[in-house]
C-alpha cells in the first residue's frame, strides 16, 4: 500500500446552490474509478469535511464517466445570502477534497501516474 493524495488519482470540480455544495470527482482511469468505488465513500467525504458539512453527504455514481457527484447538505452556513462567513461558496471544495490522503494498492500506482500526462 502507498499513501497518495486524491489529486494523483482524479480531477475535481465543485459548486454550490443555497446551503448545498456539490463536488464532482472524475477518476483518471477506469481502474482507478473501480478502486474509488470502494475507497471514496460518502462517509469518507463527510468525515473529511466534518468541520463544514453538517448535513447529509450523498454520493451519486456515474460509471459511464468514471465519476462521482457528492452532494453536501448544510455545508455553507446557510448560503451566500444568509451566512456571516466571508465568501461562503462551495467552489473551492473540490480542490480541498483533492488533498485527501488515501491508501492505494501499490499495483495501482502505475495506472494512476500513467494517466496523468
Amino acid at each position: 500500500m502507498a499513501i497518495v493524495k486524491l489529486q494523483q488519482l482524479a480531477i475535481a470540480r465543485s459548486g454550490d446552490k443555497g446551503n448545498i455544495s456539490n463536488i464532482g470527482i472524475m477518476a483518471r482511469s477506469r481502474t482507478i474509478y473501480l478502486y474509488l468505488c470502494e475507497a471514496l465513500t460518502a462517509e469518507v467525504v463527510k468525515a473529511y469535511f466534518k468541520e463544514i458539512a453538517f448535513g447529509t453527504v450523498t454520493r451519486y455514481m456515474l460509471p459511464n464517466l468514471n465519476a462521482f457527484n457528492f452532494v453536501l447538505e448544510d455545508s455553507l452556513g446557510g448560503g451566500g445570502t444568509e451566512t456571516l462567513i466571508t465568501d461562503a461558496q462551495g467552489k473551492v471544495y473540490g480542490a480541498g477534497l483533492l488533498h485527501l490522503k488515501m491508501d492505494i494498492p501499490s499495483e495501482l500506482l502505475d495506472v494512476a501516474y500513467m494517466t496523468e500526462s
